[in-house]
């Protein structure tokens, strides 16, 4: 099965196919299975925030919201993105749920950006954090490091697009990353330095077509 999955999600990333999905309107750009994980993490979780790395047309941050909308209470979503282009940011302030979101325009390494989402986040508790912005070892790692303090034990951080280190070198030739520089190369070696999270294996092994093998990471300690 994993063989025919990695065959499968290489064949499809040619044609675009995580292109196919929109959330209440906005393209998410994710793989089904993977919003199905992120659902079941929120509901056991139920958090307060939620912080994305990575904007892009806001399909992501609107799932999020929805899934806090459902849970009611004040929980928020906080979406940092290094450049969130002006009809994106249109269409994402105007929406229904544009209410528990909060855009915080900037790299997600600056220390002004970092700032200035912990203070939105600090004191929110349960928190989670997806990482979804550049995909390079070096900045996904510092992801890690910068982000992780806000996730307490039971929590959850969602490295998305680990895949990269499983699929055919020639996948992302016009890209900065690739196979040896990527996000799951970057969580096995944030792992290595820091035992308070963990791989949350069971998540992997029940969708086989996921985005993020080895990228569900559980907070076991604080």
């Amino acid at each position: 099965m994993r063989g025919l999955t990695q065959e499968w999600i290489d064949r499809a990333a040619g044609h675009k196919y995580t292109y196919n999905f929109r959330w209440m309107g906005r393209p998410i750009i994710q793989l089904p299975q993977d919003m199905v994980a992120i659902q079941e993490i929120v509901w056991q979780l139920r958090p307060q925030v939620i912080v994305e790395t990575g904007v892009a047309h806001g399909g992501s941050l609107i799932f999020s919201a929805s899934l806090l909308e459902l849970l009611g209470g004040t929980g928020t979503v906080v979406g940092v993105d290094i450049e969130i282009r002006k009809h994106n940011r249109l269409a994402i302030e105007s929406h229904p749920l544009a209410r528990r979101i909060r855009l915080v325009e900037g790299s997600s390494t600056d220390p002004s950006v970092i700032a200035k989402v912990f203070e939105l986040a600090a004191r929110l508790q349960p928190a989670m954090v997806i990482l979804d912005s550049c995909h390079t070892h070096q900045h996904v790692l510092q992801e890690l490091g910068l982000y992780s303090p806000l996730v307490r034990i039971g929590g959850y951080i969602v490295v998305l697009d680990t895949i990269i280190e499983d699929m055919p070198v020639s996948s992302f030739s016009d890209r900065p990353w690739g196979k040896g520089n990527n996000p799951k190369t970057a969580v096995w070696e944030f792992l290595r330095a820091n035992d308070r999270f963990v791989i949350d294996k069971d998540i992997e092994n029940k969708l086989l077509i996921t985005a993020a093998p080895d990228g569900y990471l559980k907070c076991v300690r604080d």
